[in-house]
């Protein structure tokens, strides 16, 4: 077989997406998706697995309201950015049966995907890449996005084949998420996660769908280009399969993500790195593809709500430090996002005074 003459075509309006391409069983990948050498993840870069002051900490959030367990949260989050949680409440067949509902959703024939995209953007949307109209290189991923608005839209527009899987992780993910950012706020001085800060840290929640499907070229694609999210924190779940990276201390080195069984990966985005006025690290991370299994992972991104105006907390300031950031409507921040490529931390100079 060979590559479709309009590719994008192909992709977006046809609904093939990049899982369609990889059942042409191509030998090569098509030209659109091979990264300069530069962007490509070399392994001479991949830090050791034995290196302790690198590696992703571990933390039991059964006792969260402990602080020794708080300190180990604040500590991961000022360092590092990056950190997973196990015991966290969502019982492991609640991850399970979410696992399983994303591969039945990209299993689906592509007609029945096609009319996924004929529900209002702002309730779902089913796209491949990143932005494939703004790319000059695309990403080898396939996502499905459900926000987590009203029960009527989510009965009415998320696809059946998932929608009970995804409502009811989400009902216990909010739960977790609630306490988590309470520990983050916390150790801001901020006491309580009222109706405001609500609004400004979690007033849009996005459950995330991504699709890997093996590449017969993986060391050339990227699954998903260096970036930071722009959520307050992001909430990945992921499946057993290796592909995801942390850009490292020193230079251009990264640090794997390693999957373990029932735990969630927590990472800072732009939006607590603003508000904490840098206290806390909105780390660059990347996805790389595998040569022969299909990866998944489901983020949730905690976003604020897109009338929000994020700035540096006044708690932060009042010991008379100066902010970084200025104050900037959360839509235009998420606009500007999504109107490139991924770059790296670029987006946040956005919001730097």
């Amino acid at each position: 077989m060979s590559t479709p003459i309009n590719l994008i075509d192909f992709l977006v309006n046809q609904a093939n997406g990049v899982k369609g391409l990889a059942e042409l069983n191509l030998p090569t990948v098509p030209h659109q998706y091979i990264q300069p050498i530069q962007a490509r993840l070399d392994s001479c870069k991949i830090i050791p697995h034995d290196s302790e002051e690198q590696s992703i900490p571990i933390i039991d959030f059964t006792n969260w309201d402990d602080p020794d367990v708080q300190d180990s949260i604040f500590s991961a989050a000022t360092k590092l950015g990056f950190f997973q949680i196990v015991n966290h409440g969502i019982p492991i067949n609640v991850l399970d049966d979410l696992k399983a509902s994303v591969h039945k959703f990209f299993e689906l024939p592509v007609e029945e995907k096609k009319s996924v995209k004929d529900s209002p953007p702002e309730v779902v949307r089913l796209s491949t890449s990143f932005s494939p109209l703004a790319e000059s290189v695309l990403e080898w991923k396939d996502y499905l996005r459900l926000v987590y608005t009203s029960e009527e839209k989510i009965h009415a527009y998320w696809p059946a084949v998932c929608k009970n899987q995804a409502l009811e992780y989400m009902k216990y993910a909010d739960a977790f998420i609630r306490k988590l950012l309470q520990v983050l706020l916390k150790k801001l001085n901020v006491n309580e996660l009222d109706k405001e800060r609500e609004h400004a840290l979690m007033g849009a929640m996005i459950l995330g769908f991504n699709y890997y499907p093996a590449c017969p070229e993986p060391e050339l694609v990227s699954g998903v280009g260096p970036h930071s999210d722009i959520s307050s924190i992001t909430v990945l779940l992921q499946d057993d399969k290796r592909g995801l990276y942390i850009r490292g201390k020193e230079g251009d080195s990264w640090i794997n993500v390693p999957p373990v069984n029932g735990a969630l990966v927590i990472n800072i985005g732009d939006v607590l790195q603003i508000m904490s006025n840098g206290r806390y690290k909105s780390i660059e991370h990347r996805v790389v593809v595998d040569g022969n299994k299909t990866r998944i992972s489901m983020p949730i991104f905690v976003n604020p709500a897109p009338d929000a105006v994020i700035g540096t907390l006044p708690e932060v300031l009042e010991n008379g430090e100066e902010p970084h950031y200025k104050q900037v409507v959360f839509s235009e921040y998420f606009n500007y996002f999504f109107s490139k490529a991924h770059d790296g931390k670029k987006t946040i100079e956005f919001a730097k005074i």
